[in-house]
């Protein structure tokens, strides 16, 4: 799980990030990066339930999503807010998981 700090919380951050924020799409995920101020990143999850019906199956990919994160959290910029949505017919295998946020990080050069 990601550190409070490396977490977006509240809704106002997410609105702004949603509306001011750069957007990559790259296979089933879509990110939306802006600047933050801080010195940290931060990360908030968005999996809708046509993602999947079952919350087991949302959090188990919150969760996958969220430790593939904290492993490449020292190699990502700081001072950056981002927010990852989950789409409709994403793979929920860990390596899948992991290929397709590499890519996408690669492509908003994070």
């Amino acid at each position: 799980m990601l550190l409070q700090k490396n977490r977006v919380k509240k809704k106002k951050d997410f609105e702004t990030v949603f509306k001011q924020g750069k957007g990559f799409k790259q296979g089933f995920l879509y990110l939306k990066i802006m600047k933050n101020n801080l010195n940290t990143s931060r990360f908030g999850f968005v999996i809708s339930k046509k993602f999947s019906k079952k919350a087991v199956i949302r959090n188990k990919t919150k969760r996958r999503l969220s430790e593939i994160i904290k492993m490449r959290l020292p190699e990502i910029k700081k001072g950056v807010d981002a927010i990852i949505v989950v789409m409709p017919g994403a793979e929920n295998e860990f390596q899948k998981l992991e290929d397709t946020l590499d890519k996408l990080f690669k492509k908003a050069k994070l």
